[in-house]
C-alpha cells in the first residue's frame, strides 16, 4: 500500500502540556496556522464550530483495546475504534471546538482537547449535515457525579447555546434520572417537561429525546411548578422543583433539598 505522508498545517497553543493535564471537555486554546497556509483560512470566521484533526504526538500507538478509565475505570474494555481514546495505532485526534474569533493566523477556540505543541493536520467546518440529534452510542457512564455533570453540561450547552440559569437545573435533573433509570439517550426512555422553554431545551439536548420517530419528548410551558418526568417501562421518576428552592448555588445542595422526588416501579 502507498505510504501516507502528512504535513502539519499548524500547531496547538494550550495551557495543558501533557495528556493527563487535559480535562474532559477540553480547554480554551489557540491554533497557530503556519504562514504558507494562511489563505486556507478565508471565510472560516463564518463558522461557529470547527473540526480539528490533529496528531496526538504523545499518545501510545500500540493499543488496540482500552478501558475508558478517565470516565469510569470500572467499565469493560473496548476496542480503540469503538472509543475516542487518544491511544491508538494512528493517533489522529478529532475534536469539535467552538471558534470564538480569528486574528490573523490564529484561531481562538473553546473546548479543544489537544495539548500544547500538538501538530494540526487539517481543519474542517462543522455544518448542518454533521448533526445526528439522537445517535445510538455505547453507554459510557461517568464514575461519579462530578464527571457526569461535566459531560451532561457540555451536551446541554452545545444544544442550548447559552449558559442560562436553567441549564444547571436541567443537568441536575438528568443526573438524578440517570441514577434511577440508566442511559438517557435510549429509545425506550420517555421524557416530559413542565417549566421554562430553556429548561425543556436543555433537557431535550441532554436526553436527545425527539418529538417523533419515536416520540419520546413532550413539553408544557410554565414558570411555576417546574418538573420533569422520566419513564422507562413500568418505572417512572417525577422530579418537581420545590417552591422555595433557589437556582443559584444549587450544585451545593442535596437532591432532597431541591426536589420532591417520586419514583414508582
Amino acid at each position: 500500500m502507498e505510504e501516507i505522508v502528512l504535513k502539519p498545517v499548524g500547531q496547538v497553543l494550550s495551557s495543558a502540556e501533557e495528556p493527563e493535564d487535559m480535562p474532559l471537555g477540553g480547554l480554551e486554546a489557540v491554533i497557530e496556522i503556519f504562514p504558507e497556509y494562511l489563505e486556507a483560512l478565508k471565510g472560516i470566521e463564518e463558522n461557529s464550530h470547527i473540526w480539528v484533526l490533529s496528531w496526538f504526538h504523545k499518545a501510545p500507538r500500540d493499543l488496540l483495546r482500552v478501558k475508558p478509565g478517565r470516565i469510569n475505570p470500572e467499565l469493560p474494555e473496548y476496542g480503540v475504534f469503538a472509543l475516542r481514546a487518544y491511544g491508538r495505532p494512528n493517533p489522529i485526534g478529532l475534536s469539535l471546538a467552538r471558534l470564538e474569533r480569528v486574528e490573523g493566523h490564529r484561531l481562538y477556540l473553546k473546548g479543544l482537547d489537544a495539548i500544547g505543541g500538538t501538530p494540526v493536520i487539517d481543519i474542517k467546518p462543522y455544518f448542518e449535515n454533521d448533526a445526528v440529534f439522537s445517535p445510538l452510542t455505547s453507554y459510557i457512564k461517568g464514575k461519579n457525579r462530578e464527571i457526569r455533570q461535566g459531560i451532561l453540561s457540555k451536551r446541554a450547552l452545545v444544544h442550548h447555546q447559552e449558559e442560562c440559569r436553567y441549564l444547571p437545573l436541567a443537568v441536575r435533573m438528568a443526573i438524578i434520572a440517570e441514577d434511577y433509570l440508566g442511559k438517557l439517550n435510549s429509545l425506550d426512555l420517555f421524557v416530559r417537561v413542565r417549566g421554562s422553554v430553556c429548561l425543556a431545551d436543555c433537557i431535550q439536548g441532554i436526553s436527545r429525546a425527539r418529538l417523533a420517530n419515536p416520540p419520546r419528548f413532550s413539553f408544557q410551558q410554565t414558570e411555576e411548578n417546574m418538573e420533569s418526568e422520566w419513564k422507562r417501562g413500568k418505572s417512572t421518576l417525577l422530579l418537581r422543583l420545590k417552591s422555595d428552592a433557589e437556582l443559584e448555588g444549587l450544585e451545593l445542595r442535596e437532591d432532597q433539598e431541591l426536589f420532591h422526588i417520586e419514583y414508582r416501579e
